[in-house]
């Protein structure tokens, strides 16, 4: 006995929307976290003249560790470490000193993660 599937109106394959847009908060949170650190660490290394534990006669400063703060973004809350050093001041170019919410890079990766998630579902 042959079953028609044809005439069966059962749903194969269910999207859960809320855990798609979680995850993709979750990646966005993270990348903007990743890179606003990244561009921290770099900004150091051009006030020293050398990278962290590089060795050179021109070095200007030296690391002292950082500090940890938050900023909040649309995705959610980052994690910021803050270079600190010996004897120069590390004021950042990327994120103003006092400011506790930054939407600009964070707005510009939500949409290349929404274009690409657009591009895989096609």
């Amino acid at each position: 006995m042959k079953k028609d599937f044809s005439k069966d109106s059962t749903k194969i394959i269910s999207v859960d929307e809320c855990a798609i847009k979680e995850k993709l908060n979750e990646v966005v949170r993270d990348t903007v976290e990743e890179t606003l650190n990244m561009l921290l660490d770099r900004e150091a290394e051009m006030l020293c003249n050398a990278k962290k534990y590089e060795r050179k006669k021109d070095r200007r400063d030296r690391r002292a560790g950082y500090y940890q703060r938050s900023l909040e973004a649309k995705a959610g809350k980052v994690k910021l470490n803050v270079p600190k050093l010996r004897t120069l001041r590390f004021e950042s170019a990327i994120i103003e000193r006092y400011r506790r919410r930054e939407s600009s890079v964070e707005e510009a990766l939500i949409e290349m993660y929404r274009d690409m998630s657009r591009i895989l579902c096609l």
